[in-house]
C-alpha cells in the first residue's frame, strides 16, 4: 500500500512538472506564427552619398506578420554595429516598422566607400538583410563667390564710364558654369562662363556703360555639378563723386588678397568731414603700398592713388593710380586728404608717443584682483576670448610696437562657420569688463572700441558698442589673428 501510494504521488508530481514545463515555455514563446514567412526590407535607397563630419540617416520600412523583434546595423570600417531591439523599446514586436536611423561619420574619416548591412529579424529568428552602399562623393556645400563686386558699388560718371568687373567663384567639389546678367544695360549680352568641372573659376569683363546717371542690377548666378546654386546681386549706380560715407585703406597688391580675409582688409579709416578722410596706419616695414578705396571687394571701379602726372594730388581712376609709398618703418603714419579737390598731406608718430586704453603694461603683475585698492595683484594680460575671462588665449605683444599684439598660435576654422570672440583680460575668477574692446558691427567687424572699465588715463575716448564679434568665415584654413590697440582695428588673415 505505501508503495503504491509513493508511485502515485511520484506520477503526480511528474504530471504537475510536465504541466508547469508547458506553461512556461508558452510563456517563452508567447509570439505564435502567423505565416512563417521571413521579414519584408525596403531601404529609402541602396545608395548614400555622404562627406567626412557629416551624418547620414539609413531609413527604410518593414514588415512582418510574425513581428519584428530587432535590426541590426552593422559595418567594421565605420564601426558600426547597432542593434535596436523593438521589444525591449515597445514592450512588444511590432508587425511593421519605419527605420530612419542617424549615424555621424568621423570628421577625419579618409574612406572612400563603405557597405552597411541592415538584418531584420523577427520573433521566429528569421532574418533578411540588405546592404546599403555608402560613398564620401556626396556634394552639400553651394559655390562661394571668393570674389565679387559687393552689394553696392558706385562708379564715377565720365566721358567714358567704365566698369570692371572680377569674378572669382570656388566650389569644394565641381564647378558647372557662372551667369552674369544685366538686363538694364541695353545690348549687353548675358554671359555664361563654363567651368568643366573645375573647383575654381575667374572671370573679369570691362564693361562700358552709358554716360548717364543710372542704376543697374548685376545678377551673377554660380553653379555646381550637383545642381548647387548660389546667387550674387549688385546695385551698380552710376553718379557724380559720392561723399562716401566709408573709405578703406588697402595694403595689398591684389583683389585675391581684399578678399580672403574673414576681417580687417581692407581696413576702414575715419571720415572726418565732407569728403574729408583720415587713414591711420602703422607701418611694419618700409616701402609698403596703399591705396584708398570705398568698396571693399575691389580696387575698381573706384581707388584713389597718386596721380601719375602730378604726385601731390591724387586720382580716382584704378587704372592709373600710383600708390602711395610708406618709406619709414616702425611708425604710425597719418595721411589725410580730400577727394573732392584730390588733395593730401602725410605726418608720422612715434610709436612711443601713440597711446591706447589698456590700464597697465602688458604681462606686468598689475590686475587688481578684488578691485579693493591692490590687496592681491595678478599679472595683467588679454586676448582672444570665446567663452569667460578664465579661458582667455593669450596675444604675444610685438617686440617693436607694444600697441601691435597678435595671437602665436593659427585659428584653424571652417567654412560657413560663425565666429563669436570679443578681446578681454584674463581673470582668476571670471571678471567682466575690467579690460576689454568690442565691436562695432558683430557680423563684419570693422572697428574694436574699448568697452572696459579701467583704462589708461590719457586715453579719453568714450567706450564703444557693446557687440561681440561674429564674422562668418567664407573658406576653410588656418587664420593669423593680429589687433592693434592703439588704431582700435583688427585682422584676421590666411597664414601664409
Amino acid at each position: 500500500m505505501k508503495k503504491q501510494f509513493m508511485n502515485v504521488s511520484f506520477l503526480a508530481f511528474l504530471s504537475m512538472a510536465l504541466s508547469f514545463s508547458t506553461v512556461s515555455c508558452s510563456d517563452d514563446s508567447s509570439y505564435p506564427d502567423v505565416d512563417g514567412q521571413d521579414p519584408t526590407m525596403k531601404m529609402a535607397s541602396e545608395h548614400i552619398q555622404t562627406a567626412a563630419g557629416r551624418s547620414i540617416s539609413l531609413k527604410g520600412t518593414l514588415e512582418d506578420k510574425d513581428g519584428i523583434a530587432s535590426i541590426n546595423l552593422k559595418c567594421a570600417d565605420l564601426n558600426l554595429n547597432k542593434t535596436i531591439d523593438l521589444i525591449e523599446i515597445y514592450g512588444e514586436p511590432k508587425v511593421s516598422y519605419d527605420l530612419d536611423y542617424k549615424f555621424q561619420i568621423q570628421k577625419d574619416e579618409i574612406g572612400e566607400s563603405f557597405t552597411v548591412t541592415v538584418t531584420t529579424t523577427d520573433v521566429g529568428g528569421r532574418s533578411v538583410s540588405q546592404d546599403v552602399l555608402v560613398t564620401m562623393d556626396g556634394d552639400f556645400e553651394s559655390p562661394v563667390f571668393t570674389v565679387a563686386p559687393g552689394s553696392e558699388v558706385a562708379v564715377l560718371l565720365k566721358s567714358e564710364t567704365r566698369f570692371a568687373l572680377t569674378l572669382n567663384i570656388s566650389d569644394d567639389r565641381a564647378l558647372d558654369y557662372v551667369t552674369v546678367q544685366i538686363p538694364s544695360i541695353s545690348g549687353y549680352e548675358p554671359k555664361r562662363i563654363e567651368a568643366n568641372g573645375q573647383k575654381s573659376v575667374e572671370f573679369k569683363d570691362k564693361i562700358i556703360l552709358p554716360s548717364v546717371l543710372k542704376v543697374y542690377d548685376i545678377v551673377m548666378t554660380a553653379y555646381d555639378k550637383s545642381g548647387n546654386s548660389t546667387i550674387k546681386t549688385t546695385t551698380l549706380t552710376v553718379s557724380e563723386l559720392q561723399d562716401f560715407s566709408k573709405m578703406y585703406l588697402a595694403d595689398v597688391a591684389t583683389v585675391e588678397e581684399l578678399n580672403s580675409d574673414v576681417f580687417g582688409v581692407p581696413m576702414l579709416i575715419k571720415h572726418t568731414g565732407a569728403y574729408e578722410y583720415e587713414a591711420e596706419y602703422y607701418n611694419q616695414k618700409a616701402g609698403t603700398n596703399i591705396f584708398f578705396i570705398p568698396q571693399k571687394t575691389d580696387f575698381a571701379p573706384i581707388c584713389f592713388g597718386l596721380d601719375p602726372e602730378d604726385s601731390n594730388r591724387l586720382t580716382d581712376d584704378p587704372e592709373t593710380a600710383k600708390p602711395i609709398v610708406l618709406s619709414q618703418a616702425g611708425v604710425y603714419y597719418k595721411v589725410k586728404f580730400n577727394t573732392m579737390n584730390s588733395t593730401y598731406s602725410i605726418s608720422t608718430l612715434s610709436v612711443a608717443n601713440a597711446i591706447d586704453p589698456a590700464p597697465h603694461e602688458f604681462n606686468s603683475i598689475s590686475l587688481d584682483t578684488w578691485d579693493n585698492g591692490g590687496s592681491w595683484l595678478q599679472k595683467f594680460y588679454f586676448g582672444y576670448m570665446t567663452s569667460n575671462p578664465r579661458e582667455v588665449a593669450t596675444f604675444v605683444q610685438d617686440p617693436t610696437n607694444p600697441h601691435l599684439y597678435s595671437l602665436p598660435d593659427p585659428l584653424v576654422l571652417e567654412a560657413g562657420q560663425k565666429m563669436n570672440f570679443v578681446i578681454h583680460n584674463w581673470h582668476s575668477d571670471g571678471w567682466w569688463n575690467y579690460c576689454t574692446w568690442r565691436v562695432d558691427n558683430s557680423d563684419a567687424p570693422e572697428t574694436f572700441d574699448y568697452y572696459g572699465n579701467k583704462k589708461n588715463p590719457a586715453w579719453t575716448e568714450p567706450n564703444g558698442k557693446d557687440n561681440w564679434a561674429k564674422p562668418v568665415v567664407q573658406k576653410s584654413g588656418s587664420y593669423k589673428l593680429w589687433f592693434d590697440a592703439h588704431l582700435g582695428r583688427g585682422k584676421l588673415v590666411p597664414v601664409k
